[in-house]
């Protein structure tokens, strides 16, 4: 995926020169917004290029500008796509949305059953999973995998978490649910042919109008012209005699 001066794609071993680079722009991140998961180990990094689970995204220089990366969980039906974060230098050029695009595709090629879910504080990233399909949810819809709420032990919002016995946070739950847009596309599809059914009823209906009109107009020139015809032969008689 290219877009300008960016290429977003699947990160892989050679991109683990970035690893180190990556994990400090997540911690400063997490920091200057006071909420999130303040840091993940660039071993941790590291493996999920080398397991194809994450995008990354280069300037035409060759310049790191973006990353996020895939998580499952339950046994492969939760798919988490995070770690969200572009390089300061390029913010505000729409690389997040590029990324956020890119991360959901390969996750739908690798996971295609799998429900994509994220839990998160930032608008921007709010408005681009709505984009993508993605639906505000309760937390009790996500995965329960306790290793994934053990992720959220290094937020500083843990004990809101823990207080609230993991009903809810600061962070939004959002979900894209493959079965979910599946009867919706069947839906949409299915209106659309009631929609085209009735459509076609409708013209259907307005030609037998219009043709039953024709044959109500054909049907009194007929007699007409038997009224015309049967008026001279009486007249031309008339004459004769």
């Amino acid at each position: 995926m290219k877009e300008n001066e960016f290429v977003v794609i699947p990160a892989t071993e050679q991109h683990i020169k970035y690893a180190e680079q990556i994990c400090d722009e997540m911690a400063e991140s997490a920091k200057a917004r006071g909420t999130g998961i303040a840091r993940r180990s660039p071993e941790y990094i590291v493996q999920k290029m080398l397991e194809g689970k994450a995008v990354i995204a280069l300037h035409e220089d060759g310049t790191w500008a973006g990353f996020c990366y895939i998580e499952t969980w339950s046994h492969g039906t939760f798919v988490a796509n995070s770690g969200l974060i572009v390089n300061p230098q390029y913010r505000n050029r729409g690389l997040a949305r590029m990324i956020k695009k890119a991360v959901f595709e390969l996750s739908r090629h690798k996971y295609p059953k799998a429900k994509i879910f994220g839990l998160t504080t930032g608008l921007a990233v709010m408005k681009i999973n709505s984009e993508l399909g993605y639906e505000p949810v309760t937390y009790s819809m996500l995965t329960q995998d306790e290793d994934f709420w053990k992720g959220c032990q290094s937020c500083v919002n843990y004990d809101i978490l823990k207080m609230k016995e993991r009903k809810n946070c600061m962070c939004t739950a959002m979900l894209w649910d493959p079965e979910e847009k599946a009867k919706e596309i069947e839906r949409k599809m299915r209106e659309a042919d009631e929609l085209k059914q009735k459509q076609d009823e409708e013209r259907l209906s307005k030609v037998s109008r219009k043709q039953s009109l024709l044959e109500r107009l054909e049907e009194k020139l007929r007699n007409s012209l038997k009224m015309i015809a049967m008026t001279s032969i009486t007249i031309i008689k008339l004459l004769q005699n």
